[in-house]
């Protein structure tokens, strides 16, 4: 059987971190200095009167009117190029509503992301080269969920350890967290950069671009 790799999109393809930076340093939430990575601003805004709240204000922007100077994860072209070298099936599968509830303005997250994905060239076949029908957002988790299984995922990678903790998440596929910390979940990959997926699905490979994903499976 061959590989159908999923994505998930929000934190792990896109790198937020310098948007959530600046906009929490604006806002106020965070002072100048603090740690300029996703989880350590979610971290420090949370201690704060009202922080969940916070957060999910800072989260609407980011992933609304902020996208535009989000940046591509370092590595993810280095992986897709690799996958679609070795006729790997790969598909963005995100938990993302068409509106944030957070967002007054009324914007739209999912044709905000087609948008940035485009001017990134994601479509283009000198560049990330992934069909549009390839993309998927999901409204729930659980349709995420559902969709991953309807793909015939073999492989899932994603930021939220939330995601493999779902009970209806398809026992057969190899879960994959991009996250900068061990994960104690069983069953479960951790791996910090693309550099080291990359590593896990390639390195060892008998050509450039071949999987080794009959030598790991």
């Amino acid at each position: 059987m061959g590989m159908t790799l999923g994505i998930d999109f929000d934190n792990t393809i896109v790198n937020y971190d310098q948007v959530l930076y600046k906009a929490a340093l604006e806002a106020g939430l965070i002072k100048p200095g603090a740690e300029k990575n996703k989880k350590g601003i979610r971290d420090s805004i949370r201690k704060l009167p009202d922080g969940e709240l916070q957060w999910q204000r800072l989260q609407a922007h980011v992933y609304g009117r902020g996208m535009k100077d989000s940046v591509l994860s370092e590595g993810v072209k280095a992986f897709f190029d690799a996958c679609r070298a070795a006729a790997i099936r790969v598909a963005i599968v995100s938990h993302k509503t068409q509106f944030a509830s957070m967002d007054e303005g009324g914007v739209n997250l999912r044709d905000t992301a087609l948008r940035w994905m485009r001017e990134k060239r994601f479509f283009d076949s000198d560049g990330l080269g992934l069909s549009p029908e390839s993309v998927y957002f999901e409204s729930t988790r659980r349709e995420k969920i559902e969709r991953i299984k309807s793909l015939g995922c073999t492989h899932f990678i994603d930021d939220l350890e939330e995601t493999f903790l779902e009970e209806a998440f398809p026992a057969g596929v190899e879960r994959i967290l991009y996250a900068q910390k061990s994960s104690s979940l069983k069953g479960v990959k951790a791996f910090g950069s693309w550099k080291e997926i990359y590593d896990y699905f390639f390195a060892g490979s008998r050509q450039p671009g071949q999987s080794r994903y009959s030598l790991h499976r």
